[in-house]
């Protein structure tokens, strides 16, 4: 009987190649992956990721990522489905939807659970809720994270989201208030200090989802399962990146650094700055978790029902169907190893 050598030469070279590495002191080639982030520029809340690759974290696990700013979160998504791009950051709704109503095959393996939305107005005259019918309010897209957020926060005076003209911005909304263009926007928290700044007054906070109270969630990494189930020694490292980035920005000696690499969005070092306190607060990007808590998706879910995000005749998305905390475990069981070396 005579038996294959192929296989004791493919060991062979991949043994060789390894002792060239050891020899030579340098790396093997960082696996390629692609991060599609939302906003032109980017909203705060990717921070974590542009620290994650500007710090070298990303490179640290062995991977060489591009990062993707798009229009919106939902345009991220949508390349992943398209298969253009690995994983997106994306509105937490937006990816209900698309799984409750077209099947598509992504699922959730990172979350920011906390919405830091607000309603504005440039007109202190006009600071209520019903104020906003039948005129142009500032979102990203039409189905984007803004104009989805503005239908949960004018939800409780009765309005719907058909009784304002969404203007299309992408993350340019409060140039426009400034501009004079839009009275109305949807706002994150730290648009408000380079609004009031630049208005010369106080902006009026017509409503916040602080103000709501009850349980949310703002964005999720997303990937389609077969994506995952080919790359996910890729995924498992790209969170392993995120994990050593948020611990990264949570020191305050590295508040200068953070805050010049989250120009990115737009925002001068000094106001990044300023707004990191607020974000870290929030509790904005999770620790010691993967930020994909049963409660804030259940209420997602709900909310997309009663309003009619979810069509009728669909079935909503299950948790169990939504997310995947696996890749999440293995990633900070990676890091935890990394560290006890």
């Amino acid at each position: 009987m005579t038996t294959s050598r192929k296989p004791w030469r493919r060991l062979a070279i991949g043994l060789l190649g390894t002792l060239a590495w050891s020899a030579s002191g340098a790396p093997p080639a960082a696996e390629p992956m692609t991060f599609a982030l939302p906003g032109v520029p980017p909203v705060f809340g990717t921070v974590v990721a542009y620290v994650a690759k500007e710090e070298g974290f990303f490179k640290k696990h062995g991977l060489d990522v591009a990062l993707r700013p798009f229009d919106s979160g939902a345009a991220a998504a949508q390349a992943v489905v398209a298969g253009n791009v690995d994983a997106s950051l994306s509105p937490t709704p937006v990816v209900v939807r698309m799984i409750s109503n077209a099947g598509v095959d992504l699922v959730a393996i990172y979350g920011m659970e906390h919405p830091d939305w607000l309603l504005g107005s440039t007109d202190p005259k006009l600071s209520k809720c019903q104020d906003l019918k039948d005129q142009p309010v500032g979102v990203d897209s039409v189905g984007g994270a803004r104009s989805v957020a503005l239908e949960q926060l004018i939800r409780p005076c009765g309005l719907k989201i058909d009784q304002v003209k969404l203007v299309a911005l992408s993350t340019n909304v409060g140039a426009a208030m400034i501009a004079g263009q839009l009275k109305f926007g949807v706002l994150h928290s730290d648009d408000v200090p380079v609004l009031e700044e630049q208005l010369g007054r106080p902006l009026t906070v017509v409503t916040s989802f602080q103000n709501a109270g009850s349980p949310s969630h703002y964005l999720a990494i997303v990937a389609t399962r077969e994506r995952l189930k080919q790359k996910r020694e890729g995924y498992v490292r790209l969170l392993a990146g995120l994990i050593d980035a948020t611990r990264y920005m949570l020191e305050p000696a590295h508040a200068d650094r953070v805050a010049q690499i989250a120009t990115v969005t737009g925002r001068t070092p000094k106001l990044a700055k300023e707004a990191l306190p607020r974000f870290i607060k929030l509790d904005f990007w999770p620790v010691g978790n993967e930020g994909l808590t049963k409660t804030n998706l259940d209420s997602v879910v709900e909310t997309e029902k009663s309003l009619g995000g979810i069509k009728p005749g669909k079935t909503p998305v299950s948790y169990d169907r939504l997310v995947d905390r696996t890749v999440w475990k293995e990633a900070n069981g990676l890091v935890k190893g990394e560290a006890r070396r």
